[in-house]
């Protein structure tokens, strides 16, 4: 009772520490520290402690505060909560206690488990002593052939299979955890396993998730369970279940090939907000999968090209975003989405793509792997997968560096929760299991299901120096310090950075040379001119951070514009808008191709989609602020073009063209503009509305007829996300047509009753809320008298 009483102390007062400008000093009476919901498993003590953050590193913490001790556990005799821990084996923290303890753990289970600690406590210090359990050293290729990786995975399967069996409420489960322990047990191959495994991939079999916010994740594990199953037992027993479930994924799909939290409404687009990667990746490994077992439709094969179509576009360019978006190239992987992309193109043997986001995953350790979206489960979860099909000595090298995170997580009844990145607020994973996530980077020794290499020689194993050099490309970042250690660097080394197969470490070396004081367009040419993809690919990244400095660049960037290389084109066009008026002469080029015909190479008319960010896009197109001087055929033809791309972002940045001309001079395109708001972008959903609003506000200012039922039609229909308040403004652009609108209000009446009523996937508060603003506007038109003069446009 008295430990629990402290415990709830401490957790009453953590809410006052993190307004320190510094980590407090908690040997000297400085203010007890906000654990906010975050402190840290101390790896298989059984202690946990809080440790300072800031900007999710803890790089600035010199000591750890112990708030939790495990009864029976090694550290039950020797720590107790309220203990502040100053170092490890004889020495004060340096440099990060997070990693020195993890690193202390490691070095301690390889030698005679003596975890020796600098402790305070009351106001003293002394050194203390938690014996560990021996285990070794992790071997140069962990955790293939690895004595202290097999005892690890062999502990924490019998650890996790009787947390199974008793049913362990403990813990937060659901498909996604379940699924990957259930994998983790299937993978050990041991006999004793099975029937757990089994009752598992049974209840699987049922599983029915109803459409709410996160049926999308749910369905991608359960598939590849269950498809993992049947193909490693023979047990043909659930392929039914199977095929309606992977039938149903297919039916969420997108018209781009892409899913959200959700599955796709009635008109194949994605509900909510938008495409997310996050899950859509692993639904397409499931369809793979499931395609494998058994499960035969032609309609499995449309949706994995359509998907892999989607994902490989990223090959080169950086790590797969959030949704669909640029490529992300502010770390080598994001919430996992490179994982998990390098063992489903391995899987479709496509080496190119195999070994670029495999790389990419080797290339991504430490503060990298802290970072994730709402959280880094996924992060962790899909690392060890891709960077073992490089092979073990990628495997070995990542090991090197980044196995203390393993060891700080490993509790000591050898099973793992989830330990978050180093940040103050409550993450999305909080207190999941993170067993079968973490152990599967152990299994992978396994090599016994596709998921820990089943399939394994795609790509040829990289050596101890290409392992080397990739651990390197990954350093030198940090969320608080960004690419602050880059300032260290010589030119000449930002310049070969420029040139390195790392889009990340590309970007990186451009920003820092962007703020240094040189002229850089005469190294800039050469590159321009090298016979090196990555050479010219990297001047261009720096053009675009150096902006006008480099304007002699650009002959070499107007002939980039024609290559082959779809990414080089792109990037080109990129870096000639951010140089802006100088490069202006190159628009009509940039007209021509976004115009121009498709290339068989570009399946989703991303070089079209890009083009119409460098010409128009309100933030440093090349045409944003003027189109004075440029043919207007040329212009009408590109603006017609880029209108019907899929995304809705790259179609958003052309209204910058509905004000920078004059209504009469829109007249020729105003079919395209009329369609443009009918028929919404089926990708970027979440900028999808941006030219929708722009047509609809050029349409009501300037009282044309049909641009009434279109705003009657899009109050119903506009996406949800934030409708309640975009609502708003296009009643007022129905209020604008007088007595005119009120030919209207019956369709307005029955939005207002679908708001009240009907509207599903919605908070009824605010469904509620936009019936009555409807209803409200109504009284208005309905109490309007005048009536402006009309003009009608001729739609095809």
């Amino acid at each position: 009772m008295k430990k629990l009483t402290l415990t709830l102390l401490i957790f009453a007062i953590l809410p006052c520490l993190n307004s320190f400008a510094a980590a407090p000093d908690l040997t000297k009476g400085e203010s007890k520290p906000k654990f906010a919901s975050h402190d840290w498993n101390l790896g298989p003590t059984g202690a946990r402690g809080w440790m300072y953050s800031n900007k999710m590193e803890t790089s600035e913490a010199r000591q750890i505060y112990v708030t939790k001790v495990a009864p029976g556990s090694p550290a039950a005799k020797v720590l107790e909560i309220g203990d502040v821990i100053l170092g490890v084996a004889g020495k004060a923290f340096s440099y990060d206690p997070r990693t020195e303890m993890g690193k202390a753990i490691g070095s301690a289970e390889a030698k005679d488990g003596k975890l020796s600690l600098m402790l305070w406590r009351k106001g003293k210090t002394e050194k203390v002593n938690v014996q560990l359990q021996v285990l070794g050293a992790y071997s140069k290729t962990a955790p293939f052939n690895c004595a202290k990786s097999q005892k690890v995975f062999d502990q924490g399967c019998a650890a996790l299979a009787k947390s199974m069996k008793s049913g362990d409420k403990s813990k937060r489960h659901n498909w996604i955890t379940k699924s990957l322990n259930a994998l983790v047990l299937l993978a050990s191959g041991k006999a004793e396993y099975m029937p757990l495994v089994k009752e598992t991939v049974k209840e699987a079999a049922n599983f029915a998730a109803v459409q709410n916010s996160t049926s999308s994740w749910y369905y991608g594990p359960v598939n590849i369970l269950i498809a993992e199953y049947t193909l490693a037992t023979g047990d043909k027993s659930f392929l039914p279940a199977l095929e309606k479930s992977t039938m149903k994924v297919v039916e969420g799909q997108s018209l781009v090939g892409s899913w959200g939290h959700k599955f796709v409404n009635e008109t194949k687009r994605i509900r909510g907000y938008g495409m997310m990667n996050a899950p859509g990746v692993p639904l397409t490994l499931s369809l793979i999968l499931s395609r494998a077992a058994g499960v035969k439709n032609s309609k499995v094969d449309d949706a994995i090209r359509k998907s892999t179509d989607l994902i490989r576009f990223y090959v080169g360019k950086g790590s797969i975003p959030y949704g669909d978006h640029h490529p992300w190239i502010q770390t080598h992987d994001d919430n996992g989405k490179n994982g998990m992309a390098a063992v489903t193109f391995n899987l479709l043997n496509d080496s190119k793509a195999t070994k670029y986001f495999s790389s990419m995953s080797v290339a991504s350790h430490g503060a990298e792997r802290d970072t994730g979206h709402t959280g880094n489960f996924f992060n962790m979860l899909w690392a060890m997968p891709s960077i073992a099909i490089s092979g073990p000595n990628a495997t070995g090298a990542w090991m090197q560096e980044f196995s203390w995170y393993y060891d700080l997580a490993r509790q000591w009844d050898g099973t793992y929760m989830y330990q978050g990145a180093p940040k103050d607020k409550t993450d999305s994973f909080r207190q999941w299991d993170s067993t079968g996530a973490y152990l599967l980077a152990y299994a992978q020794a396994t090599r016994s299901i596709y998921l820990t290499g089943k399939k394994h020689n795609l790509i040829k194993p990289i050596s101890t120096s290409e392992a080397a050099m990739y651990i390197e490309n990954g350093k030198n970042w940090g969320p608080r310090l960004r690419t602050e250690p880059y300032k260290s660097f010589s030119d000449s080394k930002l310049f070969e950075g420029l040139q390195s197969w790392s889009p990340v470490v590309r970007d990186r070396s451009a920003m820092e040379l962007a703020k240094r004081k040189i002229d850089p367009t005469e190294k800039l040419i050469a590159m321009l001119k090298s016979d090196k993809l990555y050479a010219r690919i990297g001047a261009c990244q720096a053009v675009e951070k150096v902006r006008g400095r480099a304007s002699g660049t650009i002959p070499e960037l107007t002939r980039a514009l024609k290559d082959k290389d779809l990414w080089l084109q792109i990037k080109a066009a990129d870096a000639l808008a951010a140089i802006g008026k100088p490069a202006i002469n190159t628009a009509p080029v940039m007209l021509k191709m976004l115009a121009g015909k498709k290339r068989i190479d570009d399946p989703r008319s991303m070089l079209q989609r890009y083009l119409c960010f460098a010409l128009f896009n309100s933030r440093g197109g090349l045409l944003s602020k003027s189109v004075e001087g440029i043919n207007k055929d040329e212009l009408f033809d590109a603006v017609k073009a880029g209108l019907l791309n899929d995304d809705g972002r790259a179609r958003g940045a052309i209204k910058t063209v509905y004000k920078n001309l004059s209504f009469a001079e829109l007249k020729p395109i105003l079919p395209a503009i009329h369609q443009a708001i009918v028929e919404p972008a089926p990708s970027g959903i979440m900028f999808a509305n941006e030219i929708r609003d722009a047509g609809l506000d050029l349409l009501a200012k300037h009282k044309v007829s049909e641009g009434l039922e279109l705003c009657a039609d899009y109050v119903r229909n506009m996406k949800q996300h934030g409708s309640q308040k975009r609502i708003l403004t296009v009643l007022k652009l129905i209020e604008s047509y007088g007595a005119h609108a009120q030919r209207v209000v019956p369709s307005l009446k029955e939005t207002a009753d679908y708001f009240e009523h009907k509207e599903k996937d919605f908070p009824k508060k605010l469904s509620i809320g936009k019936a009555k603003d409807v209803r409200k506007s109504i009284d208005k038109i309905m109490q309007a008298t005048k009536k402006p003069e009309l003009m009608s446009i001729k739609i095809n």
